[in-house]
């Protein structure tokens, strides 16, 4: 019998494509072939952009989802390229990560590197397996891996060249460990096809396809076991009630290392080597007009062009959760091929996926198990054959054994009766011969030996009644041990019964669901020829229809929610004041309190909103006005008539908020103002440094990079000073605290944090004056690490030039002995 898992059908979620693009640092030819120019790409990481140079005075624009720098390390660009991917592969969803871009630019070592000399060069292929083998149970779940090259549209096992049989599944009792799994990816990689050009000495030759299939079985939910109780009925065994068809997730995890795109005339290939550029160039030509179609929503998507986009035709378009890293050079040489790979990282993130679930029923594996409990079954019949026969035998031999003890005991006893008769007629003879000769005195004695000897007869028979008593009761026991087995053979029979037609019921459903599953292949395939015999047009116009009657209600729904958030907002900073602006002749209205433009800043401030909205700060309960009106402030403080009450008025927002967005708007509001050299002293005499200090509190990693700014622009603007001769005494972020606060967060996880704290520590420790404070507080051990670990290479010259200029610095690194 053939029997095969149950699929279960889950809700299908949509999921857009998500895009990152690294840039390469200079190259060894770069440095001294380009010393002359810039790179033509600028990145904003924090922004998430990259700008790409036209010339010297003109640059495109273009958003990401993540912009990775030359000095992003692999596990960063692992966390946020392909980790988020490979948590939804051990969730049961299928996923896909992609390295695309020019030659030489970095995909293998993104994707592929091993890292066995340096462990934090690992790559994504690494990276990702360690996750998933600390993540599985050895005992539950299995993986198979699949290694393959795609070389001039033939596919190859990597693992074994001259297996056509592609997929390489492991052991599921054995496993697969990581040491055995970077073996294989060794294995692979010196299988792989490679070349020497111009561009790259060891330029890949094939594409690169990882493939891991997990495995995973998972505790079915109660809504599942209820969906199948109609199997269970009043007379089932409670065996049968515990058997449950196994919950199983499969998915598969996808990394493509693509070969890189190359022009002709750059990269020098000639003879075979040109031939496989060709073939590459064709490969991705068809992946990137299936890119295209399926960005602009087009009908038909040719992903029978080529094999590449037949093997991602799930990624693409299709179930899975594809994460694409795109790789680029900073070389003004390459523009060209930098701008085509940015436009299909561009086009890459308008395809939407619908992410689905695979989850099954394993109705084989409780076929295995039923099969199992048959086997129990007859085992335990076995097992009554073999108890009746003991029984029989007991039996037997009891009955054999107490015959022969009867017939014994009856011979005994009359051979006693025999011997006693015979002694009492030899008695009554030797009786009548002394009476006859007159009376004696031994004649008492040998009658009390005879009484004497009766009464040893007599006990004799007694213990021999007992004993035949006591075989009888063995014999009663056996008895009853032989009925009891009976009535358990018998309900051993009955749940044999039972499992039998719960197997038929199991046969039955599977029959009706094959059927149906027929049925609904048929009605699909008459759907569709209906639909292409029809008019597109129609459809076209009746699926715009629908989705303009479903768009009329939430516009309508957001118009109504939005009037009622201003007639609240109005109730509450003062109807008077806000109807007074509302009248001007002004017709544009942008100067209501959440976003006042600069033109009517002024009037608002002096129709007295400052105080409305403090007022507005410390009263209201709606936190969505709270908000807006710590932005207000924010804005207002911001402008330069109303800077000396701004600051007082920052700090009072800064205590009375608790919101996390409305404390990183004045904590950005501050951060801005620290950075005017004309107000040190005023943010200092205020309280802007205390409350900016305060609102750590909130412990939010955006409102913390805000105040870690603010300290950074304010040390910048203190250095400034004292380098012009205009400041002499200590730091006043020193004298009010925020030293330790540097310290502690100096080596924060969060980049742009420690980043600030990093630069902040520099300027801080550049005048001799603060060096003794410094080294009381601890920050000598970090500046110490920033000249040596910092990622930038500015910081890190700043740091050690700091550090070997301060005489208080040098004395105390030779006391510890240690080495800048």
């Amino acid at each position: 019998m053939n029997i095969r898992q149950s699929v279960i059908t889950t809700p299908k979620i949509p999921g857009r494509v998500r895009v990152a693009v690294r840039l390469r640092p200079r190259n060894t030819e770069e440095l001294v072939a380009d010393s002359d120019f810039a790179d033509c790409v600028e990145l904003q990481s924090e922004l998430k952009r990259l700008k790409l140079r036209k010339n010297n005075w003109d640059s495109d624009t273009y958003e990401f989802d993540e912009v990775l720098t030359e000095f992003a390390s692999q596990k960063r660009v692992y966390e946020v390229v392909a980790k988020p991917v490979v948590e939804s592969v051990l969730e049961g969803y299928n996923g896909t990560i992609m390295a695309y871009g020019q030659t030489g630019t970095g995909k293998t070592f993104t994707l592929g590197r091993l890292g066995e000399e340096d462990t934090a060069a690992r790559g994504i292929m690494v990276r990702s397996m360690e996750d998933i083998l600390s993540d599985i149970s050895p005992e539950n779940d299995s993986i198979s891996v699949s290694y393959l090259q795609l070389y001039m549209e033939t596919i190859q096992d990597l693992l074994v060249p001259g297996n056509d049989n592609i997929a390489i599944v492991e052991d599921p009792k054995t496993g697969i460990d990581q040491r055995s799994f970077v073996d294989l990816l060794r294995l692979g990689e010196a299988h792989r096809f490679a070349a020497n050009t111009k561009l790259n000495t060891e330029s890949s030759r094939s594409h690169a396809i990882l493939m891991v299939h997990v495995r995973r079985s998972v505790k079915p939910r109660h809504e599942r076991e209820a969906s199948i109780s109609s199997l269970d009925n009043g007379t089932s065994s409670p065996l049968v009630k515990s058997l449950r068809p196994p919950l199983v997730r499969k998915s598969k995890l996808v990394v493509v290392d693509l070969a890189g795109s190359e022009r002709i005339d750059k990269s020098g290939s000639e003879g075979h080597t040109l031939e496989e550029a060709k073939s590459i160039n064709l490969s991705l030509s068809a992946l990137g007009k299936c890119i295209n179609a399926l960005a602009e929503n087009s009908p038909h998507v040719p992903f029978r062009d080529s094999k590449l986009t037949r093997l991602l035709r799930d990624s693409f378009g299709g179930t899975a959760r594809t994460s694409l890293v795109i790789t680029i050079g900073p070389s003004p040489r390459h523009r060209g091929e930098t701008a085509s790979t940015i436009m299909f990282g561009q086009r890459a993130m308008k395809v939407e996926n619908m992410v689905r679930l695979k989850e099954e029923f394993d109705y084989k594996s409780m076929c295995r198990r039923l099969e199992i409990e048959l086997d129990k079954l007859d085992e335990l019949e076995r097992i009554k054959v073999e108890a009746q026969n003991r029984v029989s035998e007991a039996e037997q031999s009891y009955s054999t054994a107490l015959e022969n003890e009867r017939f014994k005991y009856q011979k005994d006893y009359l051979e006693s009766i025999k011997k006693l008769e015979e002694q009492w007629m030899m008695k009554q003879q030797l009786h009548g011969n002394l009476k006859s000769e007159g009376p004696t005195s031994s004649v008492s004695e040998e009658v009390s030996e005879v009484k004497a000897l009766l009464q040893k007869e007599v006990l004799a028979r007694k213990s021999a009644e007992e004993e035949v008593k006591n075989l009888r009761n063995q014999l009663a026991q056996l008895k009853r041990a032989e009925a009891t087995g009976s009535t358990e053979i018998l309900k051993l029979h009955k749940m044999l019964e039972d499992e039998t037609s719960q197997k038929g019921r199991l046969e039955e459903e599977i029959a009706m669901l094959r059927s149906q599953l027929l049925q609904l292949s048929l009605d699909a395939d008459e759907t569709r020829r209906s639909l292409e015999r029809s008019e597109p047009g129609k459809v076209s116009n009746g699926l715009e229809s629908f989705m303009s009657q479903a768009r009329r209600p939430q516009v309508r729904d957001s118009g109504n929610g939005q009037k009622a958030y201003i007639a609240k907002l109005f109730e509450q900073v003062g109807l008077q004041k806000i109807l007074s602006l509302l009248e001007s002749e002004d017709a544009d209205h942008s100067y209501l309190p959440h976003n006042p433009a600069e033109a009517n800043q002024q009037r608002i401030v002096e129709a007295g909103g400052l105080s409305s909205l403090l007022m507005l700060l410390r009263n209201s309960e709606d936190e969505t006005i709270r908000r807006v009106a710590a932005g207000a402030l924010a804005n207002l403080a911001m402008n330069a008539y109303n800077v000396s009450r701004g600051i007082t008025l920052l700090s009072m927002a800064a205590t009375n908020a608790e919101d996390p967005q409305t404390l990183r708007m004045v904590a950005g509001a501050i951060a801005n103002l620290c950075g005017n050299d004309k107000l040190q002293a005023k943010l200092r005499s205020e309280g802007g440094i205390r409350a900016l200090l305060g609102m750590v509190r909130c412990g939010h990693p955006d409102v913390l990079a805000q105040v870690a700014r603010g300290i950074a622009n304010f040390a910048k603007c203190e250095s400034r000073a004292y380098t012009q001769g205009n400041k002499s005494g200590r730091s006043l972020l020193i004298e009010d605290g925020a030293l330790s606060w540097i310290v502690k967060n100096a080596n924060n996880e969060a980049s742009p944090i420690r980043r600030h704290i990093e630069l902040a520590l520099c300027h801080i420790a550049q005048h001799e004056v603060n060096a003794k404070d410094m080294v009381n507080e601890g920050a000598l051990w970090e500046l110490v690490r920033i000249s040596r670990d910092c990622s930038r290479e500015d910081i890190r010259s700043l740091a050690h030039r700091t550090l070997t200029s301060s005489a208080t610095f040098l004395t105390e690194l030779r006391r510890l002995r240690i080495e800048c």
